[in-house]
């Protein structure tokens, strides 16, 4: 079969589809998450939807679904505790890890067997459906439009959360509603690369755009680049050399940190543009 009448094919149709709208959706919410040093609640919010996932496995409902209830619920819980949460690595490891197990109880006790829970922690962007497809954009479009509300507030509080507050910005609010957003981004990032290479597809792109750039629109902008361009190549990849998806993206995603490391001379030059007063934009 040609690699034409493979893109013909309804599933890979649906995977390009999807791994397109994640890819959007990672590479810009990845750059908050870098500006707010929010990578490990990344890494626990991934951990949880692999239990939501494999939670609603277990009880009938799509999996997507399972992952977004249990992770938004999460983020919530971690937005109000704030700083409670700061200093407590310990406790935190220890749910990690019990929300991994957990998982893996749901799932035996569902297939008794690994290849959902292989498909849950590695990523099976070559299984989504259609129904996944729309829960994916319907997630994405609330994710975008959150975003493009809380754009300038959520900057000028990731950058400066200490003058930001000194200002009137609601960054405790602003807090919430950013893991809120992360976690839907997160629960969609788990369907491409699975739980455990979650860090790969929604930090990697955005950290190696900000070593190329500095103004956000352009470090964005770059991380989208990046996200789609490992998306797409380790979906092609795939296809012609029959290897799971996820690790050609990872490969992707972590060669373009390694250039971004060794090349720094060529950053694009800029500067950030002044905010305006936070109390025009919240």
């Amino acid at each position: 079969m040609s690699m034409l009448d493979l893109l013909r094919q309804g599933f890979v149709q649906n995977a390009f589809l999807a791994g397109t709208i994640i890819a959007v959706i990672s590479g810009i919410v990845g750059y908050f998450v870098i500006l707010r040093g929010q990578a490990f609640a990344t890494e626990t919010l991934s951990h949880v939807g692999f239990a939501g996932a494999a939670g609603a496995a277990l009880i009938g409902i799509n999996s997507l679904i399972g992952m977004i209830f249990l992770t938004v619920l999460t983020a919530i819980g971690m937005g109000t505790l704030g700083q409670r949460v700061k200093g407590r690595d310990i406790e935190v490891g220890m749910v990690l890890s019990f929300m991994l197990g957990l998982g893996v109880l749901f799932l035996s006790l569902y297939t008794q067997n690994a290849t959902r829970a292989v498909n849950l922690l590695f990523g099976s962007i070559l299984s989504v459906t259609r129904e996944d497809v729309m829960l994916t954009l319907g997630s994405s479009v609330v994710v975008l439009i959150v975003l493009i509300i809380l754009f300038r507030p959520l900057l000028f509080a990731s950058l400066d959360p200490v003058a930001a507050e000194a200002r009137g910005v609601p960054v405790q609010t602003l807090s919430i509603l950013f893991l809120f957003v992360l976690a839907l981004t997160v629960s969609q990032a788990v369907e491409v690369v699975g739980a455990l290479l979650v860090f790969a597809l929604l930090i990697v792109p955005a950290a190696s755009a900000e070593r190329f750039a500095i103004k956000p629109f352009s470090v964005l902008i770059l991380s989208v680049v990046i996200s789609l361009f490992s998306t797409w190549s380790g979906l092609l990849l795939s296809l012609v050399g029959h290897q799971p998806a996820s690790f050609y993206i990872v490969a992707f995603t972590s060669l373009f940190y390694i250039i971004s490391r060794l090349a720094p001379r060529f950053r694009i030059p800029g500067r950030y543009r002044e905010l305006p007063h936070p109390s025009r934009e919240v």
